[in-house]
């Protein structure tokens, strides 16, 4: 990531990647399409090229999807005993539609905190 030239008052990382805007200015979108990020921002010009979130909003869909989903499915278990097929048909689409939605923030919200941090790849020194 280049060195940042121009001056802009700090944005909440968390409210700005629940968005889906711009870690810097706050205005241009940052996603291009569900998951896929822009090129560069629309309103101020940043280029997303430095953003990797890599695996970390996979993990933490998993692991928070996957407690409140488990937790559901026990609970109806125990209080009602339905057939198998009543998990498959109300777990299923609900499992898919809140693993997109919560990977889409968790993602954002990454890579905010990475402009926020100036993170970068780690490197050996020469």
């Amino acid at each position: 990531m280049s060195e940042d030239s121009a001056h802009y008052p700090p944005i909440d990382p968390v409210k700005t990647g629940i968005k889906g805007c711009c870690p810097r200015c706050g205005h241009g979108k940052l996603f291009d399409g569900l998951l896929g990020l822009k090129p560069r921002c629309a309103s101020c010009g940043l280029d997303y090229s430095f953003a990797d979130s890599g695996d970390g909003p996979a993990v933490f869909v998993i692991l928070i999807v996957g407690f409140i989903i488990i937790g559901m499915v026990l609970w109806l278990q125990v209080n009602y005993g339905p057939p198998i097929w009543v998990h498959i048909l109300i777990f299923g689409p609900l499992t898919i539609i809140l693993s997109l939605l919560t990977l889409r923030w968790f993602k954002g919200i990454l890579i905010a905190m990475q402009y926020r941090h100036n993170a970068r790849e780690g490197r050996l020194s020469d």
